[in-house]
């Protein structure tokens, strides 16, 4: 279930991201308004998976996979630039995400 949490935290977070570049520097309401309803639900389901993964890798895995997810929204959805320096930094988040959960199973 703390997982669960986790994951939710991460799409919640990833939600509330994107809503902040919808809302065109708080001049479009919905998405304004949306981007304090999912950061605070957000923040919900990481107090929720606190209650069993440690902080150090709850915190890295809720950021670093957010950021890999709004990086390739940026990419895919607002046609962001891509570059061989991105992309290398997104695979080492993904190696980041990988090792912390590996480190999980060797304690």
């Amino acid at each position: 279930m703390h997982w669960g949490f986790l994951i939710a935290a991460i799409f919640l977070e990833v939600a509330g991201t994107t809503n902040m570049k919808l809302s065109d520097g708080f001049t479009r309401l919905l998405p304004s308004v949306l981007i304090f309803v999912f950061y605070g639900l957000s923040f919900a389901a990481l107090t929720f998976a606190l209650k069993k993964i440690d902080l150090s890798v709850t915190y890295a895995i809720w950021s670093e996979v957010g950021t890999a997810i709004i990086a390739a929204i940026g990419v895919i959805w607002f046609k962001e630039p891509v570059t061989a320096f991105k992309v290398a930094s997104i695979v080492l988040i993904i190696v980041g995400v990988i090792g912390l959960n590996l480190s999980l199973r060797t304690q």
